[in-house]
């Protein structure tokens, strides 16, 4: 069995790699992102998926995942991004969902420095809502769940890895 190391102990995130490769043997490890708790561009969360890939053992596959927020046009928006690394130090990246975020988020985010979860536990009454549905569960009805959006990212990760493309 292939060994596959995600940089985190977070479930929901396990659980989407567990999903996409069902074949491996799938083992979290707790590592640092890099960036803060809450990263604020796609630029820092691409640096927090790439830092945590990084961050396990050569010589297998190696994922980071992270999720983040993205401002366009006065708009703040959910973002995650993802890094796979194979076991020959080829890199592969994907970036996946987009949803906008209502205003009052954003100013807690910016103004207060909280994290995005921490900002949903607090409003909607969730307890580590990061764990669970996620923001997209709660702005979704729950058509989406977290979950879903990280299968999507290791989805577009392996199957990179898959065809083969060129890296860019």
């Amino acid at each position: 069995m292939y060994k596959v190391y995600v940089g985190t102990k977070n479930p929901v995130k396990l659980e989407a790699v567990r999903k996409v490769l069902s074949d491996f043997e799938v083992i979290g490890l707790d590592v640092n992102s890099g960036v803060g708790s809450q990263p604020l561009s796609d630029e820092e969360t691409i640096i927090g998926a790439r830092n945590r890939a990084e961050s396990l053992p050569k010589g297998y596959f190696r994922i980071g995942l992270e999720a983040g927020v993205q401002e366009c046009l006065g708009v703040l928006y959910l973002v995650n991004w993802g890094v796979l690394i194979d076991e020959k130090d080829n890199y592969y990246y994907a970036g996946g969902t987009r949803i906008p975020l209502p205003k009052f988020i954003k100013d807690k985010l910016f103004t207060e420095g909280k994290e995005l979860a921490e900002v949903m536990d607090e409003y909607f009454n969730t307890v580590n809502i990061k764990h669970h549905e996620g923001a997209i569960g709660i702005f979704t009805n729950s058509l989406v769940k977290r979950v879903d959006i990280f299968v999507h990212i290791v989805k577009l990760l392996y199957g990179q890895y898959l065809s083969k493309n060129i890296n860019f």
